[in-house]
């Protein structure tokens, strides 16, 4: 499925005209030389000096503007795709220009934000420039009426570049508002379904092979989404390869952890050592002691290891597939579910607003499970406002779910780390080249997030829940629409075990048995067992995984 060798990645996603670059000509030369993961000699990428960086304009500042054009080298051989995003509930449609000056396709459709954004594609774009065009409405002419991003389409297929060694990927856009409203846009887009619709897949390449919804799909025009890929991520693999994903094909920073779980010792979990894509040689962990198994406590699977000491020093992965599964060998429920006052991880804790639960936030279930925010859909004509979220299940399978109190548990132990919504923590480059994660206090002070917030871990289990009922439906409610919601989600999540349950009665259907684990080992296991017993499934749709 996503197996290029890393030799051929190349990503600039430049967008000229009036508006800022996404990236800037002294980023685009950053790129030229960007470290790859390659085997051979290096190839020089040329690159046109008439690139240049353009001032953004006080309507695009005030708007929050975004514009991402895919393939990364447009070319009339291949569809043109455009997501337009806006930080501001503001209105319009987005239209298509063609170079001709004709309209090649146009949408008013604003799907729900923040960040707000519109699709647009035109299946056979002529060479030439176009222009992505968002005609917003009550605006008088020259009163910031319009904004214009030009993209220029080849017409000729781009060529095959190479770069030099020495990183997973090239590392040359970063994390900031503008690619982080991108990237909940097109995690939006990527699990997109009406709301009464219940979308679920059976392994997560099936969501990223849908050309309709995977707007980055061959993105890097290397056919890199068209090899097969056996990956079948858990819970918390899922949201890491979904932002790793997106960080492969924009070349932004991506790193993960190495933490314990946490569990029955009264230790939550703690993070000890961070890789990140600029240090191919350095992946994962050594292995740490083997631990026993507390024969106390009613979960045994989150007792605490030893922290690892010296890293085990891995060969470069050697393709974006490989790298992929040696970090869902060292992520887990752990990982997400540190103490929410800790900068050493991988995530922070948000305010409980409406901008901050935007696609992409992660949910920490307290017990280990793992989800991630898709939609939210405002309160709207006496219907309650909406948080649609998305998982992994054992099997490997994607299920779509509502917030409510019986998939999203909340509750405050020491032993079982940090719960609530997260966001990835941002990873930024240093004057000297390398990657480091800020921190929480440098993440309250950034313009571009400042949404740091500890106000999740100062609330206890009913004001959790009375807040997000504010934060979804602002408004009051009528009792009995508010009730039929409940009872939407409790059908919902019967449905999904209903699902789990005939997927593994199909799977023994075929002859095939799963030896049983003894004792307590039947809620920690790995293969059949995980993916389709009672007990395991049982454990994880209460949230004990």
């Amino acid at each position: 499925m996503i197996q290029p060798k890393l030799s051929h990645y190349w990503s600039t996603a430049l967008i000229r005209g009036r508006g800022t670059n996404l990236l800037s000509a002294r980023r685009l030369a950053a790129a030229v030389t960007a470290s790859l993961l390659i085997s051979g000699a290096s190839l020089i990428v040329p690159v046109s000096a008439a690139l240049a960086e353009t001032p953004s304009s006080a309507c695009e500042e005030a708007a929050g503007i975004a514009v991402l054009p895919t393939p990364v080298a447009p070319w009339q051989g291949t569809p043109l795709r455009v997501i337009f995003t806006a930080a501001k509930p503001i209105t319009g449609e987005l239209s298509l220009v063609a170079p001709d000056g004709s309209v090649g396709a146009s949408s008013r459709e604003r799907h729900d934000g923040p960040p707000y954004f519109w699709y647009a594609e035109v299946a056979t774009p002529a060479a030439g420039t176009w222009h992505a065009k968002l005609a917003r409405d009550g605006m008088m002419v020259g009163d910031c009426a319009a904004i214009t991003r030009d993209i220029t389409v080849s017409s000729r297929q781009p060529p095959r570049p190479h770069g030099t060694p020495g990183a997973i990927w090239g590392v040359h856009n970063s994390w900031n508002r503008a690619t982080e409203d991108l990237y909940s846009a097109w995690i939006a887009k990527l699990f997109d379904a009406p709301v009464d619709a219940e979308p679920a897949w059976k392994a997560w390449h099936e969501v990223l092979r849908d050309r309709s919804r995977n707007v980055l799909f061959n993105y890097l025009g290397l056919g890199e989404d068209n090899i097969a890929n056996s990956l079948r991520p858990d819970c918390a693999d899922f949201v890491y390869f979904l932002r790793a994903y997106f960080a492969f094909k924009l070349g932004l920073p991506f790193g993960y952890s190495n933490c314990s779980r946490g569990g029955t010792t009264g230790v939550p979990p703690k993070c000890y050592e961070w890789f990140d894509v600029l240090r191919p040689e350095r992946t994962r962990p050594a292995p740490p002691p083997s631990q026993s198994i507390a024969a106390a406590g009613p979960v045994p699977m989150l007792t605490q290891p030893a922290a690892p000491t010296e890293p085990n020093w891995q060969p470069y992965p050697a393709s974006f597939g490989q790298y992929l599964r040696i970090v869902g060998d060292v992520v887990h429920s752990g990982s997400v579910r540190t103490p929410a006052n800790e900068d050493n991880n991988d995530f922070y804790t948000a305010p409980l607003n409406e901008d901050s639960l935007r696609p992409g936030t992660v949910y920490a279930d307290p017990y280990g499970h793992v989800l991630m925010l898709v939609r939210r859909v405002p309160e709207a004509n006496g219907n309650a406002g909406i948080f649609l979220a998305v998982d992994a299940e054992p099997d490997g399978s994607i299920t779509r779910k509502r917030f409510w109190r019986g998939n999203f548990l909340f509750v405050h132990d020491p032993a079982l780390g940090g719960p609530g919504f997260k966001r990835f923590r941002p990873i930024v480059r240093q004057a000297n080249g390398t990657l480091r994660r800020l921190t929480n206090a440098e993440i309250a002070k950034n313009p571009q997030y400042g949404d740091f917030s500890l106000e999740q871990s100062q609330l206890s289990l009913e004001n959790f829940y009375d807040r997000m009922d504010d934060v979804m439906s602002p408004e009051p409610l009528d009792p009995v629409r508010a009730m039929q919601g409940a009872i939407t989600s409790l059908e919902e999540q019967v449905k999904t075990r209903a699902t789990a349950v005939e997927n593994g009665r199909k799977w023994q259907a075929g002859a095939r048995e799963a030896e049983m684990p003894n004792g307590p080992s039947i809620f920690e296991t790995s293969g059949a067992w995980e993916d389709f017993s009672t007990p395991a499934r049982d454990l994880g749709n209460s949230g004990w995984r």
